[in-house]
């Protein structure tokens, strides 16, 4: 483990964290808002430690970087990049202990939407335009990671993209890494101009159509309203959230094939095909348990289920009713999602669909083998043979994943939280959803949570956007060992 080297790339994304760190200042300046001050600080400080780091560290051109190199590289430098983006919100005296800045932080960076802010519309538009740009950066921070680096990592089963046909595969898209991570950004910026003018032309206001554009490629989910979406009870700004919300659950090397000419690719990848699936599903299912108990018109069910279906399972997060007051099915068919998640290769948090999928079809290949034992049925995915590595690596992220997940939500019952909040949350943090049920509902915050339980998310928050092994290999001795 060259240690020189982690910190040396750490440096480098600490010292682009403060050159971003310029746009909420500017901001700031121009409209003369009360976070300049804290703004102007942290820039200065993140930039000077994060040239600091790169100066004192800098070595000469890397040829390589090895997988234990590469794991403490990305969970050491989206710790560090939480830390440092935390300080706006602690200096702006938002929070009275640096625990909530953090935790705002990590939320933002992880694209998880849980927040500790008890009125959102209170705080500095210059702190709730950091708020909104770090979740921005950090869907694209987790696109780049999970398509560029993490299958060549082995982490958690993403070889999987190794083995699907319409995968992103960096040689599938550009035969360099670097290559393949301005493309995904090029088509990222894309579709999140063309959220930001549909919610301009329906009439929202510049600030908050950046906000929710910011947050909803993402699939973050921080608004800049008390209320979330449902403070405009807008049905136009609803199908658009929800179309864009859908879109950022999908696959993104399947929207670059569309954009070079090939619109077929979404229905002729698998993972698409049962990701609007399981959404088709869901969606009748919540809307009908609410038709009649929570909404007297069809219409109503329909637009509030369809939302709230689609803000879990695409992990965003936005609301535009308190589902925590729904019917018992359709509380459980939205934490269901919580664990589900979105698709390979999104901004979406969760599980994946293409873990489930590979998970359904190994139970089916032992159900089929225990009437025909001596025959030979492989796991496919996309019509192509996914090996019992892979298999085996993808049960042993779902068994990790739950597992940790029941650890975690003793460990927070057990500082007094209740069942349904301790439960729910540690769903939503795990997960990257940010609302759960009980006190941090839709329409409540994580700021009742204990310290101690809020450091215990953070972590949870990080376990489920690195993938978990990225995270947990750091308690494994193997790891440490020359």
């Amino acid at each position: 483990m060259r240690w020189r080297v982690v910190f040396y790339m750490v440096g480098i994304l600490v010292f682009f964290l403060g050159l971003i760190m310029i746009f909420p200042l500017l901001y700031a300046w121009y409209f003369n808002d009360a976070s300049f001050g804290s703004l102007l600080q942290s820039t200065v400080v993140t930039i000077f430690i994060g040239a600091a780091l790169y100066t004192a560290l800098r070595t000469g051109p890397l040829d390589y970087i090895s997988q234990r190199e590469g794991m403490a590289i990305v969970a050491i430098g989206w710790t560090a990049v939480g830390l440092f983006a935390a300080m706006p919100f602690y200096l702006c005296g938002i929070f009275d202990t640096f625990v909530n800045a953090f935790f705002e932080s990590v939320s933002g960076f992880t694209t998880t939407g849980a927040s500790v802010m008890t009125d959102i519309e209170a705080v500095p538009r210059g702190i709730l335009l950091w708020r909104s740009l770090i979740q921005w950066l950090g869907g694209m921070g987790i696109i780049v990671l999970s398509v560029a680096i993490l299958p060549f990592l082995g982490v958690g089963g993403m070889q999987l993209f190794k083995a699907e046909v319409p995968s992103p595969v960096p040689d599938k898209l550009k035969p360099r890494v670097s290559d393949t991570a301005k493309t995904l950004w090029k088509v990222y910026a894309l579709i999140s101009l063309v959220e930001l003018l549909l919610l301009l032309v329906g009439g929202m206001g510049f600030f908050d159509a950046l906000c929710h554009t910011f947050t909803t490629m993402p699939t973050g989910g921080f608004s800049p309203k008390n209320l979330s979406i449902a403070h405009y009870g807008s049905l136009y700004f609803d199908i658009v959230i929800m179309v864009f919300m859908l879109l950022a659950g999908v696959n993104f090397s399947l929207h670059f094939q569309m954009l070079k000419g090939k619109p077929l690719a979404f229905w002729r990848d698998s993972e698409c095909r049962f990701y609007l699936l399981v959404i088709a599903v869901l969606i009748v299912l919540v809307s009908f348990n609410v038709y009649g108990q929570v909404y007297q018109s069809i219409g109503s069910a329909l637009r509030h289920g369809a939302f709230q279906v689609i803000s879990i399972l695409t992990t965003t997060g936005y609301a535009t009713a308190d589902f925590n007051q729904w019917p018992a099915m359709s509380k459980l068919i939205l934490l269901l999602c919580m664990f589900i998640g979105a698709s390979a290769g999104s901004t979406g948090g969760g599980m994946k669909l293409m873990r489930i999928m590979c998970c359904f079809k190994y139970c089916y290949k032992e159900l089929f083998n225990l009437v025909h034992p001596h025959a030979v049925a492989p796991v496919k995915i996309g019509g192509k043979t996914v090996s019992d590595a892979v298999i085996g690596s993808i049960l042993g992220f779902l068994a990790l994943y739950m597992g940790l997940f029941g650890l975690c939500s003793v460990l927070l019952a057990g500082l007094g939280v209740d069942f349904t909040t301790a439960f729910s949350a540690v769903a939503a943090s795990i997960g990257n959803i940010g609302p759960g049920l009980g006190l941090v509902g839709p329409i409540g915050n994580y700021a009742g949570i204990p310290d101690p339980g809020k450091w215990l998310l953070i972590w949870c928050m990080l376990l489920g956007r690195l993938e978990i092994y990225t995270v947990i290999i750091f308690l494994a001795p193997v790891f440490w060992k020359k």
